[in-house]
């Protein structure tokens, strides 16, 4: 039987893609690997949400050429979107796919470049397929409309369109009478979710109607119109549903707001917030920021700080802004120098570690319900529902099972 290998960056969207793309090549008869050994195909599925990402994707490309000379490598994802002629070039890879394109891996002539990335509903025909993790990543949704001014994401992943409905409920329902405790689900923007008349909140409460041990997330979430009616739904979900929104805010001043093009204020993120936390809990609320964007001058950078500080939220992750050719921000004036947005970053990753320490030492003493994933070193590492990381020794509790630890 032939092995195949599977190397992923970026999103958790990238990972679920990788799960079906796996799931493809099982039923082409190949094997899927860890890397160890010797494989006959190398699939890098790529990311290009940064300059720095696509060059870590390029690097890939050239690590994974040296440690397997022999292998078929194919590159697919969003760096082979946006950097399609380069990765085809130098002949690294025996084949570059484009996002749309992945679903043909099996069979596929090499360097297709399709564009077909604006029908309204897709369907993937195939089941994510998780060899080597507890957790599913289910795809429900892929494109954005937003067009915010320093993303490359619509250029690489199209406009919105959504998963259909029942391809997703039997995948689910097969994910969790196959035993997985916990359904994440993944798009670019699931907010938008649309099918058959379905939105994201019946959706969510449909898979929670379903029989079995097991919980729901959310991945990554984009402030949308229809949250405020999101929260209800995810209400009536009770303990299955994750204490856990991953809201992207990406800076803390209106004016930046409209200059990136995104389509709330900050007095509009905070009603939301609060509006889930009332309803929720201890509600792990994570989000991410930029630093440095054009036109960011020293009293927009304060005020986005002292609103991330306010926010008090469990997760940041802090960018440093970087410009991607194609998009409007790349020519914007006003551009911040390397050095001040470097100590803007730090500052903001300053304030993103105390909240976070507050946030955990909230929870000290309670009851958690937590699924732990892997063994290392002696320890079982996990998660909680409201994601924070939890580690006992190996034998205190079973792994891929949700089981209720007391957090010291």
């Amino acid at each position: 039987m032939k092995r195949a290998f599977i190397v992923t960056l970026g999103c958790r969207l990238n990972q679920a893609d990788s799960a079906l793309i796996a799931d493809r090549l099982r039923s082409a008869g190949y094997e899927i690997s860890d890397g160890s050994g010797g494989v006959d195909l190398v699939v890098i599925n790529s990311c290009a949400v940064t300059a720095q990402a696509v060059a870590k994707s390029r690097r890939a490309l050239a690590k994974w050429r040296r440690t397997f000379p022999d292998a078929e490598i194919v590159v697919t994802g969003c760096a082979a979107e946006a950097e399609f002629d380069k990765f085809s070039a130098g002949g690294l890879a025996d084949a570059v796919l484009t996002n749309p394109d992945k679903r043909e891996i099996i069979g596929s002539p090499a360097h297709l470049r399709s564009r077909e990335m604006t029908a309204a509903s897709f369907s993937e025909h195939a089941e994510g397929y998780f060899p080597f993790r507890h957790r599913a990543l289910v795809k429900i949704q892929e494109g954005c409309n937003n067009f915010c001014t320093y993303c490359i994401v619509p250029h690489v992943r199209g406009r919105e369109r959504s998963r259909r409905v029942d391809e997703v409920l039997t995948e689910c329902r097969n994910l969790i009478a196959s035993g997985v405790p916990e359904i994440v689900l993944t798009g670019v923007n699931t907010c938008a979710y649309e099918s058959d008349g379905w939105n994201l909140g019946r959706l969510v409460r449909e898979i929670c109607s379903f029989d079995g041990d097991f919980r729901v997330r959310l991945s990554s979430t984009e402030p949308h119109p229809n949250n405020l009616a999101l929260l209800e739904s995810l209400r009536e979900c009770g303990g299955r549903f994750c204490r856990f929104l991953h809201l992207s805010l990406q800076h803390g001043d209106n004016a930046i707001l409209r200059a990136m093009n995104r389509h709330y204020s900050r007095e509009e993120y905070a009603e939301f917030v609060a509006a889930a936390r009332s309803v929720f809990p201890y509600l792990h609320v994570g989000t991410d920021v930029i630093a440095g964007f054009p036109g960011e001058g020293e009293k927009e950078f304060e005020s986005s700080l002292e609103f991330v500080r306010s926010m008090e939220f469990a997760n940041v992750h802090v960018f440093t802004y970087s410009p991607r050719p194609g998009t409007p921000a790349a020519g914007f004036a006003k551009r911040v120098s390397p050095e001040t947005a470097a100590a803007r970053h730090e500052k903001l990753a300053v304030a993103a570690a105390e909240s976070a320490a507050r946030f955990r030492a909230s929870q000290v003493g309670m009851e958690l319900p937590v699924i732990f994933e892997e063994e290392k070193h002696g320890m079982l590492h996990g998660w909680s529902d409201n994601y924070l990381a939890v580690s006992v020794p190996v034998g205190s509790f079973p792994a891929g099972r949700i089981v209720n630890v007391r957090l010291a």
